[in-house]
């Protein structure tokens, strides 16, 4: 996947700009302040429909204006062609059009435009809560399975309706009866999510590790899904999963009723991140954590390829602070030529050696 060029339009510190990267690796760059990460934060607008920081909209527009507008076009690595359209307005909300049609859900246009992200504002993946690794998940496969995105949506809704009668409950023969028929829909749904977590969590590890071990890490990495269903799961226990996550359910009901919430499930799961069998976020320095996160996020590039036969557009925002020259070398290399890239940077010192660079400076456009 390649993005041909986009135009912004009234988002964030932009009035109106063009950018249009090289196929390889793009650098953008510019001092501090001058709109670096608003280019790729309007790139992933366009591949996810929501920005890098999952920012309400209306915080995206350019002060005193009244909405954004923003036009990108795509090819895929098969030919295929997307010219996406997002804008958001005060009065009118947002609204996504693909190749001239308006969607009806913007989740349709999920995986489409396979899109990896980098930002030293993600490191929370690595050392912050589980909801972090939890996002990290759920964006890697929603982008390279549609059942997955329909099974996570289908998760969340009987969740929500769960917790809407565990909220309600009061000590009623009938609540509680309907709470157990929505406990099994659960059941089921929940063993649908674990059953794709766990075969990613699998089909990922070892190339998590040959890109860690690529980078020239001398650490051993490995990853692993923690359940807070209490037990550790395999695949090949799918046709009987819904029935046992059923009565772990039925094991904290009591629990349950009295929280008045759903306590365990993949909502409430994590994973847990080593280096030599010690667990990162506890014992790892920030510059590991950092290669760490680096490592992930090229990995899923690879992932994604292999699972789609797609190279995902890959935009990094200040990738190169607080690493030496040598990690540098490195991350570049395992880019180049791997599909699309596009850098910002304060700096386009000692890049100039890559093969099919291009420096797009920001203060010159």
């Amino acid at each position: 996947m390649k993005l041909s060029g986009i135009k912004l339009q009234q988002f964030r510190k932009h009035h109106a700009l063009t950018f249009r990267p090289s196929d390889s690796i793009t650098l953008i760059h510019g001092p501090n302040g001058t709109g670096k990460s608003n280019i790729l934060d309007a790139i992933h607008y366009c591949a996810l429909t929501k920005g890098l920081g999952n920012a309400p909209d209306r915080e995206c527009i350019n002060f005193a204006a009244e909405y954004f507008l923003l036009q990108s076009s795509f090819e895929s690595d098969h030919g295929i062609s997307y010219d996406i359209k997002v804008g958001f307005s005060v009065k009118e909300g947002k609204k996504v059009v693909v190749n001239s049609h308006e969607l009806d859900r913007f989740s349709d246009l999920v995986g489409h435009i396979p899109c990896i992200t980098f930002s030293p504002a993600e490191l929370p993946v690595v050392n912050g809560s589980p909801i972090e690794r939890r996002r990290f998940l759920d964006t890697a496969l929603c982008q390279t399975s549609k059942a997955y995105l329909e099974s996570l949506q289908n998760y969340r809704r009987t969740l929500q309706q769960r917790n809407a009668l565990l909220a309600r409950y009061h000590h009623d023969t009938k609540q509680r009866s309907d709470i157990r028929l929505w406990t099994e829909h659960l059941a089921g749904a929940a063993a649908k999510v674990l059953v794709y977590r766990l075969d990613f969590i699998n089909e990922f590890a070892a190339t998590f590790a040959s890109v860690y071990k690529e980078l020239g890490a001398g650490e051993l990495c490995s990853l692993y899904y923690r359940s807070s269903l209490g037990k550790k799961f395999d695949t090949g226990e799918s046709e009987y999963l819904p029935e046992i996550i059923f009565q772990r359910f039925l094991d904290v009901e009591e629990q349950e009723l009295a929280r008045k919430q759903t306590l365990i499930g993949p909502h409430r799961d994590d994973i847990s991140f080593y280096l030599d069998q010690r667990e990162v976020k506890k014992y790892a320095s920030q510059g590991q954590m950092r290669t760490y996160l680096i490592s992930l996020k090229i990995a899923l590039q690879r992932y994604i390829f292999f699972k789609k036969n797609e190279k995902p557009v890959f935009i990094l925002d200040d990738v190169f602070s607080e690493l030496d020259d040598q990690r540098i070398d490195k991350i570049l290399s395992l880019v180049h030529g791997f599909g699309q890239s596009i850098i910002t940077s304060t700096t386009d010192k000692n890049h100039e050696y890559v093969m099919g660079i291009s420096i797009y400076d920001l203060l010159n456009t």
